[in-house]
């Protein structure tokens, strides 16, 4: 995470998403792409320009110089020089940031243990392209707006933080309920995590706010037969929770467990020993997902939250900090506090950060989410998919109509 962002194309492209050209079309293509280790920089200059704007020599990033849980601890702003795009490369100028509570599973090395500090931090942004290579100009030119998670690209009509609720959280959701919910009308899904003031919005059947009420004494009450589906992203106690309260043949789906990323082990305590026992009595399931294993369902996803989202029919709900006690969170100074935000369970919706304001003078600033590709463990996916979860107070309920 950084004040520039390069994206590695290189030859081996393949394409998840599909083609089509810039504008609406383009609205459903992504594509995922390998680290070039040898590059010809010599006519790449000639592709570095935005606006007439002159590109800065140096840019700010997020490092991680030591393992930690702690992202404070862990991470450092540092300044290092803009780096310039190869044959292949796409330099973006970051204006937003994602935060996801993975970050500091990255930051505390939980991926890949192999991975030793100094390494990026950071998994996505959405900005405009201002430099590129000869070979990627074939796809895009200087000014075109495109979202972005570890080197993949998704083209987007305008710079609006609300296009990085989807790329990896709303992708999330969409193909986990999709594929691992075989939801039927008229059934029962909890979700964990949520807001009632949103929540209520949006037409939730029944907001559960688990500070105020005991959630397995209401499920059981209001629900007797139990919860056909749950999307589960908090762990502990939260998990076993659910467990308890699923329908016959009812299916639990773990997306994460957020409650303990910020404990030294970051593996949450369930209780396991009783488990198949009341999985066979219910005949119910529980299904991990995994976004990087479903990558053949995220082209007709992305497609279908575009499509929704242009037609007023998808809330894609951010939080930039507006209400934060110290104020909007603007510049990569303010990702410390915009991560402790979303531990704390503030926030109501993705957490973005707006690194750059939307119009400048004659010097540009960069933020630099660096790639960590590696081709043996596909850590660019590990890094980058695992952050839509966020702990809060409250669940919901609702029936499919």
């Amino acid at each position: 995470m950084s004040t520039s962002f390069l994206l590695r194309n290189g030859k081996r492209v393949f394409s998840v998403i599909g083609g089509g050209c810039r504008g609406t079309d383009a609205l459903s293509r992504v594509h995922f792409v390998s680290r070039r280790f040898i590059i010809d920089l010599s006519y790449s200059t000639h592709f570095m320009d935005f606006k007439g704007s002159s590109i800065p020599s140096s840019m700010k990033k997020l490092v991680v110089t030591k393992l930690s849980q702690n992202f404070r601890d862990a991470v450092a702003l540092q300044t290092v020089p803009v780096p310039t795009p190869g044959d292949g490369d796409l330099l973006v100028r970051n204006r937003f940031v994602g935060i996801n509570a993975s970050d500091i599973n990255y930051s505390a090395g939980r991926y890949d243990p192999s991975v030793k500090p100094p390494f990026d931090a950071g998994f996505e942004g959405i900005g405009e392209v201002v430099g590129l290579g000869l070979s990627a100009s074939a796809r895009y030119t200087i000014g075109d707006t495109v979202a972005y998670f570890a080197d993949g690209t998704v083209p987007v009509p305008a710079v609006k933080p609300e296009f990085l609720t989807l790329l990896l959280s709303g992708a999330t959701a969409y193909i986990a309920m999709k594929r691992l919910g075989d939801l039927v009308k008229g059934e029962t899904v909890l979700v964990t995590a949520a807001k009632a003031g949103f929540l209520k919005t949006i037409g939730c059947d029944r907001p559960i706010n688990y500070t105020s009420e005991d959630l397995s004494t209401t499920l059981r009450k209001e629900y007797p037969q139990g919860l056909d589906v749950v999307y589960e992203s908090i762990g502990g106690r939260m998990f076993d929770m659910a467990v308890n309260n699923l329908a016959n043949e009812g299916r639990l789906i773990v997306i994460g467990f957020i409650s303990v990323y910020q404990t030294a082990t970051g593996v949450p305590t369930v209780k396991g020993g009783t488990l198949p026992m009341k999985l066979l009595q219910k005949s119910a399931s529980v299904r991990g997902f995994f976004l990087p294993h479903f990558l053949s369902d995220y082209k007709e996803a992305m497609g279908s939250m575009m499509q929704m989202f242009a037609k007023g029919k998808l809330v894609c709900e951010v939080d930039c900090g507006d209400m934060a006690p110290e104020g909007r969170f603007m510049g990569l100074e303010s990702v410390f506090r915009a991560v402790d935000y979303m531990y704390a369970g503030k926030n109501v919706g993705k957490v973005v950060v707006e690194v750059t304001p939307p119009s400048l003078d004659s010097k540009l600033w960069f933020a630099l989410m660096g790639m960590h590709w590696n081709s043996q463990t596909n850590l660019m996916y590990v890094c980058t998919m695992k952050g839509t979860m966020k702990i809060q107070n409250l669940m919901y309920v609702c029936t499919l109509k």
